[in-house]
């Protein structure tokens, strides 16, 4: 039966094919986002920003927290700073 229902679904492949290559890239996207060496980075460079007076230290507080935020969830997964994180 395994034969027949590939047979079956081969018109489906290419579905099947992109799903799993979305899956992959956002599987990469989030392994960036929550990189704490990416996080960290972001928080240098928001305050770079402040202190060359771009944003105002109301902006600077909400999108630190939201940075500090990120850097929790990332240590609560078990993210190792360079980049990965344990499966």
């Amino acid at each position: 039966m395994g034969l027949i229902s590939e047979v079956l679904l081969l018109p489906f492949a290419p579905v099947r094919g992109s799903g799993w290559a979305i899956q992959q890239v956002l599987r990469e996207a989030e392994r960036i986002y929550y990189d704490p060496a990416t996080i960290r980075t972001e928080l240098a460079r928001l305050e770079e920003q402040l202190e060359a007076g771009e944003i105002t230290e109301e902006e600077f507080d909400q999108q630190e927290d939201a940075l500090l935020d990120r850097l929790e969830t990332a240590t609560r997964s078990g993210a190792t700073g360079d980049g990965t994180a344990p499966r």
